[in-house]
């Protein structure tokens, strides 16, 4: 109880008068009982860092995307009339799934390199956002990193994505091909003037774009597990200033 006072008390100061007043306020009681804003902000760095590196293990495996239904990345919805045709032609369901094995590989793929870019977002954290993350919700250091990583992520996914979503399926067609020729009808219908009476809407042409937002969003998803295994499972605390950073939500 004494702690949550503290750092309840550290917090307001922070917000109110800025760093000068909570350096006070902690040097104002005794040592053992706050958390120093230096401990927080090492803590929650190390804390990302070690759940950032963790995804990116478990996604750049070997399956990790295409073996994870949680993750797997699939072709949207709107392409099922693609895969219906595909289906009729003889081996037509293995070209499908090789269209998805190569787009999941491609995203295993980006995944061994996302390790620096969150690690560069980690380094700038403030303390602001450091407490922010601390009191925060469950998944509050995972909001951090969507907001200051997922344009850089994107970047590095989507150049992956597209050159599997190009190599060529049948023929000289490539899935890219074929789900730019059945959403550019769709898209001719929706906004002719059938289409807003109908009330439809058009759909997203991007193959490449639909597919990189699928890959970050299964990776924010890991790195969300991994920060609520740390908030909640002491074992995952696995240095001792993540025991004390972390402790202090227990108390």
């Amino acid at each position: 109880m004494i702690k949550r006072q503290l750092l309840i008390i550290s917090l307001t100061s922070l917000f109110l008068g800025g760093c000068a007043e909570l350096n006070s306020l902690i040097q104002s009681v005794p040592t053992n009982a706050p958390l120093t804003e230096a401990e927080v902000v090492d803590g929650l760095k190390e804390a990302l860092i070690t759940g950032s590196k963790n995804a990116s293990s478990i996604l750049s495996a070997v399956d990790g995307y295409y073996g994870d239904d949680l993750v797997k990345i699939l072709l949207p919805e709107e392409a099922s009339v693609i895969i219906d045709n595909l289906s009729r032609i003889p081996g037509g369901d293995k070209l499908v799934e090789d269209v998805i094995v190569s787009i999941n590989r491609a995203a295993e793929d980006a995944a061994k390199e996302v390790a620096p870019i969150f690690i560069n977002s980690i380094k700038q954290m403030t303390i602001v956002d450091a407490f922010g993350i601390l009191r925060g919700a469950d998944d509050a250091a995972t909001q951090y990193l969507v907001r200051t990583t997922r344009t850089d992520l994107y970047n590095l996914y989507k150049p992956k994505i597209r050159q599997s979503t190009e190599k060529d399926i049948i023929g000289e067609i490539s899935a890219k091909d074929s789900w730019e020729a059945l959403t550019g009808k769709w898209n001719l219908f929706a906004n002719s003037i059938a289409g807003r009476l109908a009330d439809v809407s058009p759909v997203n042409t991007d193959l490449d774009d639909y597919l990189t937002n699928k890959a970050l969003d299964g990776m924010f998803l890991k790195v969300r597990e991994e920060e609520k295994n740390i908030r909640e499972n002491v074992s995952a605390r696995i240095t001792p200033l993540l025991q004390k950073v972390f402790g202090s939500l227990d108390a």
